[in-house]
């Protein structure tokens, strides 16, 4: 499908994972040239100045936390890995934070059978994130200690044990790409290197192979977690260690992301997202009582389910008929529209029955001067700029990440011990290249459908939040519902929503359930 300018919002899937500002962009091919997918001026600006550093051998320490009710006994090793080239000499040093259980003894759980001690490499995305905000934030023995409700903003947090996190089931690997955390490459070779689709999937699965053997945990039941443009990295993983390695996974945890970026790139000739993000439209204005009285008292699933029947059917159909939809059945779609999301008929004619979620987080609370967060759509804040079509910030994002930045800083050179004069990068704008997919949308769609179709017991768990504005829940399931994989190969993916939004783990009743649906999945899932 030709791309065109409106692009513009293919974005960064910052943080967490995915999508803080669409800073990447897409241009149409000009004179034959080939599609070019550059970084607009604000971007380069944020390149991180590199500073090569060398392989640094791993720390250990001691640690214990409280989970459910059971004492657990860990070390955290800190340490880089070298991304080897053909020749064994290193092109990089990825940095990582690892979890492995121990007994009482201070031995490793995985040390006597490492067949019965699951290990999980968790990434998060950006492209430009560390794995601080799934470390941090939901799975690891730490984490920061933030309001229960996930509303509230936050300059620092201080840390604390996290009686949520999975570390009683599973070790844990929070692996930062190159340029992110404290990852680097080495001298003479060119960070832009990597800042591309295929050789960052190769990068992280070099780093997976080569502490797979340090480590001594081939014998292992294997997971990947990735959020957001982790999502995007883990689906080409899992097809990239099966070929290049023979590392096969028994399951991928796909926490708010997607593999098709079709799914959340409207443009010109691209309705798809506009009918997918209308479900987590409805259960934005439900929260924020915008709905009319009847609608308000409804069962929020059922009414969710009643936006989507009507996004895949009417609305749909009207987009697909463009100007020859009549004016009267026009109208009619823009009012049924204005029933699900709060925003007047008038407004979403104006675009022509199109809203995107841009407008949707300016226009739902505009009259009481307040924006919607992008990450989580329950999260507010007040924005002076009323004369713009669209937020100036993300308040969801905002609120949290300085807490983040501060705490992964201290946490890593004060309680861990690990000394490094490089500025642990928690987010940063890369210069991404995104070639490889001229002239189409970028998807690793094929990668998942090989890797499930080599790997037939393989699990995949999809989660996602209902007041997430920057993926919903339709992106991944349009398009699971579209991998050209054996019918029978569908039981093996299950899906989990969540009442929050991108990062769910930062609702306190959601951070529960997370960890209850994760356990669920590796104790069905290991060997």
């Amino acid at each position: 499908m030709k791309i065109g300018k409106n692009l513009k919002k293919l974005a960064i899937f910052i943080i967490a994972g995915l999508f803080l500002n669409p800073i990447f962009a897409q241009d149409k091919p000009e004179d034959g040239k080939k599609d070019q997918v550059k970084t607009e001026e604000n971007n380069k600006k944020a390149k991180p100045e590199e500073k090569h550093v060398e392989e640094q051998k791993p720390k250990e320490k001691s640690g214990k936390v409280d989970i459910d009710g059971q004492e657990i006994n860990y070390i955290v090793q800190t340490g880089t890995i070298p991304v080897l080239k053909e020749d064994d000499t290193p092109r990089a040093n990825v940095f990582y934070i690892y979890y492995a259980r121990t007994d009482k003894d201070g031995k490793r759980v995985c040390t006597e059978n490492a067949a019965k001690r699951p290990i999980m490499f968790c990434f998060n995305g950006g492209p430009g994130a560390s794995a601080v905000w799934l470390h941090l934030g939901g799975l690891g023995p730490r984490r920061l200690n933030l309001p229960e409700d996930g509303l509230s903003s936050l300059q620092i947090a201080e840390l604390v044990e996290n009686s949520n996190s999975i570390l009683d089931i599973t070790d844990l690997v929070f692996v930062d790409p190159v340029s992110t955390g404290l990852s680097r490459t080495v001298k003479n070779e060119k960070p832009e290197n990597f800042y591309n689709v295929h050789e960052d999937i190769k990068a992280c699965g070099e780093f997976i192979r080569l502490f797979v053997t340090r480590e001594q945990r081939w014998a292992s039941t294997k997971y990947l977690c990735g959020e957001s443009y982790g999502v995007f990295r883990v689906a080409g993983l899992s097809e990239y260690l099966q070929t290049k390695y023979g590392l096969y996974l028994n399951g991928l945890v796909l926490v708010s992301g997607l593999v098709n970026f079709q799914t959340i790139c409207p443009d010109t000739e691209n309705d798809l997202p506009y009918i997918l993000f209308l479900p987590n439209m409805t259960a934005t204005a439900y929260y924020h009582k915008k709905l009319s009285a009847d609608l308000q008292k409804e069962d929020l699933g059922k009414l969710m389910d009643e936006s989507r029947n009507f996004a895949r059917n009417e609305y749909a159909l009207a987009l697909f008929k463009g100007r020859e939809l009549p004016l009267d059945e026009k109208k009619k779609i823009c009012e049924t529209l204005s029933k699900f999301t709060g925003i007047p008929a008038d407004e979403i004619e104006k675009r022509d029955m199109r809203l995107d979620t841009e407008s949707f987080r300016k226009m739902l609370l505009q009259k009481e001067g307040k924006i919607l967060g992008r990450f989580d759509a329950r999260v507010v804040a007040e924005e002076e700029q009323k004369d713009k079509d669209h937020p100036g910030f993300d308040p969801s994002f905002t609120n949290v990440s300085g807490a983040f930045s501060s705490a992964i800083n201290a946490y890593v050179r004060g309680e861990l011990g690990y000394e490094s004069d490089q500025p642990y990068h928690t987010l940063v704008g890369l210069p991404w290249n995104w070639s490889g997919f001229e002239g189409k949308f970028v998807s690793a769609t094929e990668q998942l459908e090989k890797a499930m179709e080599m790997n037939p017991k393989m699990k995949v768990l999809v989660l996602s939040g209902m007041r997430d504005l920057a993926v919903p829940e339709d992106s991944m399931r349009y398009s699971i519902a579209h991998m050209d994989i054996p019918s029978n190969l569908g039981s093996n993916i299950s899906y989990k929503q969540y009442q929050s939004g991108h990062m769910m783990y930062l609702y306190k009743p959601d951070m529960k359930k997370l960890r209850g649906d994760i356990l669920e999945f590796i104790k069905t899932t290991g060997n």
